[in-house]
């Protein structure tokens, strides 16, 4: 039957050297797809949280000079110019900021871990809709073929109507019974082909080309049961995982604003160069050095207030941990009992193809000896066209349910699935910038 089918969908794009396969156009998208290229570049951005929190640790130079113009002409006194400047350094090393510097690197840190949970999500997410714009094109092809090829079969039996009317074998209501059905099927293609339509430019926005001959792929490779899905999904789903690094930096959030209340110690040093003319010493340099401790005795409310609010964001990331665990596991368990559907739709519409295309069979035979009417041949047709239909819509879903259920688990990345591509690492850029002391130079995509 899946030969039968794929000789009628495949006319759209036939005639190519190869066929492409689910692979290659996963390939494709993990490559160029501009939101998942957005999400990495979104990360690398998240990676700098780190150097920034620890900066915390440096020291912070600052210099300002200054030069200047003086004219001076007072009642009495000899009119003067001179021009006065001045040249100063300054520098300021932290030593104690109440813990910020280290709970706040702790927090950069758990939020880059999100940042990579996240983009895996998204990464996820477009091979998913890579997988579905595939299968898609598939379906609809097949549907478009199977509806062209109704067409001709409603118009050679329209033709044979004419000729049996012509005849007075039958009336001119059975002819009008088979026009109608043409326009009908004739309709059908028009709407297939629209869908259609609709489908390759889906596949072109996800995969980025498009869609030439596609061959059929091979059904993605599942865990045995539901619960070995499910456990599975609860330790790798990077929804999950994203969730409870949140949680873990906004816990750490909690210390670093609760760090405005403790004191902060500093290292100061400057220097100063000045040189003023109309001044009897002219020039003078200086420098200083001391020690700064701060502490804070009250500030407003607003501090407390701050750290009550962090409690409350930590309490609200906590309950989303819970609420991510509840959505994998509802995910997880409405794609895999679509699988199963889709396996019993799939026997169902076969055995449905089967007796469709016998009753056809019989009913044309008895229509020929006088015992069906016109009616009675246009409805088994329509049978069997609506059986195979079914059929390839549920051939396609059972395909899409097994990459949902590894969506759902987190196995559908591009190293998952082994797909013959370069990684992206995003460790990379992470390890790169985490030490920075200096530069603005990035590697972008425009």
């Amino acid at each position: 039957m899946r030969v039968l089918l794929a000789s009628a969908a495949f006319a759209v794009g036939a005639g190519q050297a190869s066929a492409e396969t689910l692979v290659q156009a996963m390939v494709s998208a993990y490559s160029g797809n501009p939101t998942l290229q957005a999400e990495r570049a979104r990360q690398r951005g998240t990676d700098e949280l780190v150097p920034q929190a620890l900066s915390g640790w440096r020291p912070t130079v600052n210099t300002e000079g200054s030069i200047a113009r003086v004219w001076a002409d007072s009642s009495g006194e000899p009119s003067s110019e001179n021009d006065p400047k001045s040249v100063a350094i300054g520098l300021s090393q932290p030593i104690f900021r109440g813990f910020k510097t280290i709970n706040g690197t702790k927090a950069a840190e758990a939020n880059v871990e999100a940042g990579k949970q996240g983009l895996l999500a998204i990464e996820q997410d477009i091979l998913f809709q890579a997988i579905q714009a595939y299968m898609n094109v598939i379906r609809d092809r097949q549907i478009v073929g199977l509806s062209q090829q109704n067409v001709g079969v409603l118009q050679k039996q329209l033709t044979a109507a004419d000729e049996r009317f012509k005849v007075g074998e039958i009336t001119r209501t059975d002819v009008a019974q088979s026009r109608a059905r043409v326009s009908g099927a004739q309709s059908s293609v028009a709407s297939a082909t629209a869908t259609l339509a609709a489908s390759v430019a889906n596949y072109i926005n996800i995969v980025g080309h498009k869609p030439g001959s596609l061959k059929y792929p091979k059904l993605a490779k599942l865990p045995r049961t539901l619960e070995q899905a499910q456990a599975a999904a609860s330790e790798i789903n990077p929804n999950i995982l994203a969730a409870a690094y949140v949680e873990e930096a906004s816990a750490y959030n909690i210390e670093v604003v609760k760090g405005d209340l403790l004191p902060a110690a500093s290292l100061d040093a400057s220097a100063q160069f000045n040189d003023n003319p109309q001044d009897g010493t002219s020039r003078s340099e200086s420098a200083r050095i001391e020690g700064v401790l701060t502490i804070p005795l009250y500030e407003a409310g607003r501090v407390y207030s701050s750290v009550r609010e962090a409690k409350h964001v930590a309490s609200q990331r906590r309950l989303e941990v819970i609420q991510a665990g509840r959505s994998v596991r509802e995910s997880v368990s409405i794609s895999w009992n679509n699988l199963v559907a889709a396996r019993e739709i799939i026997r169902s519409a076969k055995e449905q193809v089967s007796a469709a295309q016998l009753a056809l069979d019989g009913v044309r035979q008895e229509y020929f000896v006088g015992s069906r009417t016109t009616l009675d041949v246009l409805d088994a047709e329509t049978e069997v066209v609506n059986a195979r239909i079914a059929l390839v819509s549920a051939e396609r879903d059972q395909i899409v349910a097994a990459y949902q259920i590894l969506g759902s688990i987190g196995r559908l990345t591009a190293r998952d699935l082994s797909l013959p591509v370069e990684y992206y690492d995003a460790d990379e850029n992470y390890l790169n910038v985490r030490g920075k002391w200096f530069g603005t130079g990035a590697d972008t995509i425009e």
